[in-house]
């Protein structure tokens, strides 16, 4: 897999295992906050301030296509792991579900404040987190709420799914890192020891370290 960066509504790839790079995706009018890549490594979905999300193919230097809809700054973007669709959260207060071989939004959620999301390796859940300091557990399909965890006292970052798709962790300005069940919604841990607010966070495939 190739690693992405972004500045000034440029999303540049960079070849492994040495840091070369490979090409400059131009589009965006605003700029690019959230990057996320198909499981084939063929496509690349670019979340911006303009404030759209976007389809490239990092191989043909192309957008396939924009996505339209979002009012506001899109500040996550994540691809489902079948990667048919992407899940996009936006300052609009709203997390979409895209179709990304048609282009069509299947769904609107609407989430106070969205600031990112995960999705589940079923491809079945999303978890959103907000500037209202909680966490969200979705179900794609029926745009149900199933979940409203409530713990963090500040304003929730970033949140990630571990690959078995039980948990859920969550970083917030709060400085704490919580690990949920995403089954009960119960929160099973509270991780304490940044002395800053904790901005991005990320689980190990072994679902053992985040």
């Amino acid at each position: 897999m190739r690693p992405f960066c972004f500045d000034s509504g440029r999303l540049k790839a960079y070849g492994t295992p040495k840091p070369a790079m490979l090409r400059t995706l131009e589009g965006h009018t605003g700029e690019v906050r959230s990057v996320s890549v198909t499981p084939d490594g063929r496509r690349a979905v670019s979340g911006s301030g303009d404030p759209y999300a976007a389809g490239v193919g990092p191989a043909k230097r192309a957008c396939l296509r924009t996505l339209e809809g979002h009012s506001n700054t899109v500040a996550g973007v994540s691809v489902t792991p079948d990667g048919k669709r992407a899940v996009s959260g936006s300052w609009d207060q709203t997390l979409r579900v895209w179709d990304l071989e048609s282009g069509a939004c299947l769904r609107t959620l609407e989430h106070t404040g969205l600031v990112g999301e995960g999705v589940t390796p079923d491809c079945r859940r999303a978890v959103s987190g907000s500037w209202d300091n909680t966490v969200r557990v979705w179900d794609l399909e029926s745009g149900v709420c199933l979940h409203t965890l409530e713990g963090h006292t500040e304003w929730v970052s970033s949140v990630s799914v571990t690959p078995d798709g039980g948990r859920g962790v969550s970083g917030s300005w709060d400085n704490t890192v919580r690990v949920w069940d995403l089954e009960s919604g119960a929160c099973l841990r509270i991780l304490e020891g940044h002395t800053g607010e904790v901005r991005s966070v990320s689980v190990t495939p072994d679902d053992r370290r985040a």
